[in-house]
């Protein structure tokens, strides 16, 4: 179906389904599908689009971006890095007297401090910032939720894994994805819960995800989180 609102072509289709209320999807490739249950009136599924359009333009933006990929980095003045889920620039303070190379994040902004302004460098020591951020980060909040557990983790580590946002194994020893730094705080908390419920299922039957939603009942939201944002979390 094609329909004009604010004066843009919107494109989408239409899915009759035996069910009670209009349900609205965007694949992978940005493209609008709507679940309407059967006999539903154009009026009604066009009320609903519009209802919902600024919802649904920021997430066919995300998907595109999505499929264009990660851009480049350039480690430049005002480029911006994810923490804590918010996007913020970065500032490189070249001064070679200093002692300590270093990132600090004051009023909103990833200050670097480095003697010589080398690309290469500038990566490092952001990568290290995330490493030491997540590592002080895991640690509060398994710490948080310890109450919860019987069971103690005997380490906590953090890693470069491409594939893992968190692990916990036989021995009790949690290890976390230094990117988790960029995620908001309730996804890492997810990340730690999850990974926690592990030290009482280590495999991921119903009794696990009874009480990983025992202790964070809307954790769906923040997997969705992670897969649609993961893309976006590098240095």
């Amino acid at each position: 179906m094609i329909h004009t609102y604010l004066g843009e072509t919107i494109l989408f289709d239409v899915k009759y389904k035996n069910r009670t209320s209009i349900g609205i999807t965007i694949d992978g490739y940005g493209n609008i599908e709507i679940l309407a249950p059967k006999k539903t009136p154009d009026e009604r599924i066009i009320q609903v689009l519009e209802g919902n359009w600024d919802s649904i333009q920021s997430k066919v933006q995300e998907m595109k971006k999505r499929m264009d990929g990660p851009q480049e980095k350039v480690y430049e003045n005002n480029e911006r890095f994810l923490y804590l889920g918010n996007s913020y620039p970065i500032q490189i303070i070249q001064d070679i007297t200093i002692t300590q190379e270093r990132v600090e994040f004051l009023e909103e902004i990833l200050h670097i401090y480095v003697k010589h302004l080398d690309k290469e460098r500038i990566k490092q020591l952001l990568r290290r910032y995330y490493y030491q951020r997540s590592k002080a980060l895991m640690e509060e909040r398994v710490s948080f939720y310890q109450s919860n557990f019987k069971t103690k983790p005997r380490s906590i580590r953090i890693t470069d894994s491409k594939t893992n946002w968190g692990t916990c194994d036989s021995n009790l020893r949690l290890t976390f994805n230094w990117r988790l730094a960029m995620a908001p705080l309730e996804v890492i908390d997810y990340v730690v819960i999850h990974e926690m419920c592990h030290m009482v299922h280590l495999n991921h039957d119903r009794s696990f995800w009874r009480l990983v939603g025992k202790l964070m009942p809307d954790y769906k939201e923040k997997e969705n989180w992670l897969a649609l944002s993961s893309w976006k979390m590098t240095v």
